[in-house]
């Protein structure tokens, strides 16, 4: 169903200018320390890519040494000894371990980038909730001013008409106990305000402005079914757990290829303090035969971690389509909520018309007055919480569903690219080459350097 959320969630006319929606999303998008967090982390998922390719290239270390010897008999003399060497080692065979870890790292990669989107998505959703709780307490702190006002001018009439002897003593003290309460509960408003004015600055990066009224919402599927389909295919949280399962499967097969030969070359260049060159080049074969059970204890333990996340996949699966059901369900009770609040407002009014009318020919009492008005008054303050819930119930669905992405709402802004620091990391570049200068153009975009 395409639902669209046109009542407003603002009293006040229209500014020149006011935030939106829109506005509130792209700048919690662009100034969240929790997306800045993942995305290091992501990056650093990226260089377990670059260390796990640099295992395959060879390795050249470059040693040098002096000595000085001092002998003890009188008549000999001391000894200084130098030599430099250069040494390289490469890894020949190892049973595709290396290559396996390769692989397994670019599947971590794989799924951190699935958990930032999960990231995104709490983040935009977060801003989502302080638009609406801004927005909504804002109404709040109008109802119960009018509400105050309003007590205080029947608690006027009634002292005017104790003076004329109307009304006993009774009637007016429970009009100021009524002010009283509304008067603490307009103070509660305001402090509310103030909550969540701070929990938008929190999501957003700043203190809320002037807010627009809020936009139509985005269109949602018109099933339950639907919707769960679309969660189990495109849900960060689905598609991370399933990157899991890939990795723990590769790490079967590198746990068993540890238990395989590996074959290593090493060579090197030495020069004394004479000028003498020497050189040496050898192959090594290494073979485990007994680890004291330690090999075979991690292949059981690689499969134990592959079925765990295995089942944690279905787990994920399971709960996701639960959070689809009950975004489902929010919204379905937000939506019957404002139906009725909507009938219990036109009613609660025109009873409160017709009691105070009466109450002014003396056929009502002013308690009766006042518990009409409080009637309306919870009325409104429940409708104003259906339209907020329904709201939200929106974009929970769309979180729900893994859609709750700046792409996805079309925000028209430039997100973060996750490959690009990927791109240039992947190969194991050194600071001077062509790729490292690749590296040092992306970090300088991602203002780190």
């Amino acid at each position: 169903m395409a639902v669209g959320v046109a009542v407003s969630l603002a009293l006040s006319a229209p500014a020149a200018w006011a935030e939106t929606l829109t506005d509130t999303l792209i700048d919690a998008y662009r100034h969240s320390h929790l997306l800045d967090q993942n995305r290091a982390l992501l990056r650093a998922a990226d260089e377990d890519v670059a260390q796990a390719v640099a295992s395959l290239r060879p390795v050249l270390n470059f040693a040098a040494s002096a000595t000085r010897s001092f002998p003890l008999a009188p008549t000999a003399i001391d000894v200084i000894n130098a030599a430099v060497e250069l040494q390289a080692s490469i890894t020949l065979y190892d049973g595709g371990d290396n290559q396996l870890a390769i692989d397994q790292t670019k599947e971590t990669v794989l799924a951190t980038r699935e958990a930032l989107v999960a990231v995104e998505q709490s983040v935009l959703l977060s801003a989502v909730q302080a638009y609406t709780d801004v927005q909504s307490a804002k109404q709040l702190v109008s109802l119960r001013q009018s509400n105050t006002r309003l007590i205080t001018e029947q608690l006027r009439a009634a002292r005017d008409r104790f003076e004329v002897g109307e009304i006993t003593r009774t009637e007016v003290a429970a009009a100021e106990a009524r002010l009283a309460a509304a008067n603490s509960s307009y103070a509660a408003a305001e402090g509310q305000l103030e909550y969540a004015r701070e929990a938008y600055k929190l999501a957003v990066g700043h203190a809320p402005g002037t807010l627009a009224d809020a936009p139509p919402t985005p269109d949602i599927p018109n099933t339950l079914d639907e919707a769960k389909k679309i969660a189990t295919r495109t849900h960060p949280a689905i598609r991370q757990a399933q990157r899991e399962v890939t990795v723990t499967e590769l790490g079967v097969l590198r746990a068993q290829a540890a238990m395989k030969p590996s074959v290593n070359a090493n060579a090197s260049v030495a020069m004394d303090k004479y000028g003498d060159r020497s050189g040496a080049f050898g192959l090594s074969l290494n073979q485990p035969i007994y680890a004291g059970g330690a090999l075979s204890s991690a292949v059981r333990q690689a499969r134990a971690q592959r079925d765990a996340n295995r089942a944690n996949l279905l787990q994920t699966v399971h709960e996701v389509e639960q959070s689809a059901g009950n975004a489902w369900a929010t919204l379905a009770v937000a939506i019957a909520q404002l139906e009725a609040t909507d009938r219990q407002i036109s009613a609660a009014q025109i009873a409160f018309n017709g009691i105070r009318e009466e109450a002014s020919l003396g056929a009502r009492t002013t308690l009766d007055v006042l518990d009409a008005e409080q009637d309306l008054l919870d009325a409104r303050v429940d409708r104003v919480d259906a339209v907020a819930a329904q709201y939200v119930a929106i974009y929970s669905l769309l979180s729900a569903m893994g859609l709750l992405t700046v792409d996805h709402l079309k925000l028209g802004i430039q997100t973060y690219d996750p490959s690009a620091y990927y791109n240039a990391v992947k190969n194991a570049p050194a600071g001077l080459s062509q790729q490292g200068r690749k590296l040092d153009a992306v970090l300088e975009r991602l203002g780190k350097r």
